[in-house]
């Protein structure tokens, strides 16, 4: 399934590059005060490693163990010019594999971008450069008639293995049960790819996900999918997501810089407009922004 994962992921990558409006990004100039706070560690080796936990399209497309197209790749290239050092792609299997990376020091940051939420606050920095919705991808006609978490009882419902989305699901099926329906059917997936294959092919309902990449897999399907449940909070409340860095690490700090002067500088806004994502853009990017839980 993996492999299976990749390639699509790959294909989707080499069709998002052809078909993305050109947009001149800027080329970024070492920024030496920047460069000289990043930890001695990473300017000797002259490199950091950031790690993802799969295709997160149309942020990241990953196309190999250490290659990667999409948004983040451009925001990674973008930071990489900034700050002076090489950035290296890593892929792991889920989130709790992406966080705990992070935390042992295997890597150093994943651009991302990760859901932030209080609860993953206590072990990790978020530096949040982007806004999300959470929705439904759904079989074109919407068949199964999942319009919001209140349809869901009953359902198979695809989600990403230890995101947030899955602990809402699970959640309403908890409601579910307690009101007298069926519970959910939670599928979980470790990847992107794999959870809107499984839509495609009916053996889930729905993926509930993040709006930005269920709109891309949306215009990438033929006419096979839509979205349903936008503009609905289903189960969120504000959401904001952004790169991880481990917790008050001064990385951290110099990221948080490094993405002020990539707003300020129109390289943000440029990158973002790129690949279709200016209803995600935020106006200045911030530390630790989520504030609530999800309901």
């Amino acid at each position: 399934m993996k492999k299976i994962a990749y390639a699509m992921a790959l294909v989707l990558g080499l069709t998002a590059t052809l078909v993305q409006a050109a947009e001149t990004i800027p080329t970024q100039t070492v920024d030496k005060a920047l460069h000289d706070r990043l930890p001695d560690e990473v300017k000797k080796a002259g490199k950091m490693v950031a790690v993802n936990n799969g295709s997160f399209p149309p942020y990241e497309i990953v196309s190999g163990p250490n290659s990667m197209d999409g948004a983040t790749a451009d925001l990674t290239h973008a930071l990489s010019e900034l700050l002076g050092v090489k950035i290296e792609h890593a892929s792991v299997s889920g989130l709790p594999g992406l966080l705990a990376g992070i935390k042992s020091g295997r890597y150093q940051l994943a651009v991302g971008p990760v859901g932030d939420y209080p609860d993953r606050q206590e072990k990790n920095d978020f530096i949040d450069f982007v806004q999300e919705f959470v929705v439904f991808g759904v079989q074109k006609g919407n068949p199964a008639k999942i319009n919001g978490l209140e349809d869901t009882c009953g359902k198979r419902i695809a989600v990403m293995a230890g995101g947030s989305a899955e602990q809402v699901i699970r959640k309403q099926s908890v409601a579910c049960t307690d009101a007298g329906k069926p519970a959910v059917t939670v599928q979980s997936f470790t990847d992107q790819p794999s959870s809107i294959l499984a839509v495609r092919s009916k053996r889930s309902d729905a993926f509930f996900s993040s709006q930005a990449p269920l709109t891309y897999f949306v215009e990438q399907a033929e006419g096979q999918l839509e979205l349903t449940g936008t503009g609905k909070k289903n189960g969120f409340g504000d959401i904001f997501q952004g790169s991880v860095v481990p917790k008050d690490s001064e990385l951290g700090n110099v990221l948080l810089d490094a993405y002020k002067e990539l707003f300020k500088n129109g390289t943000y806004a440029a990158i973002m407009k790129k690949w279709k994502l200016d209803g995600n853009m935020i106006a200045e990017p911030g530390r630790n922004l989520a504030k609530g839980t999800p309901k």
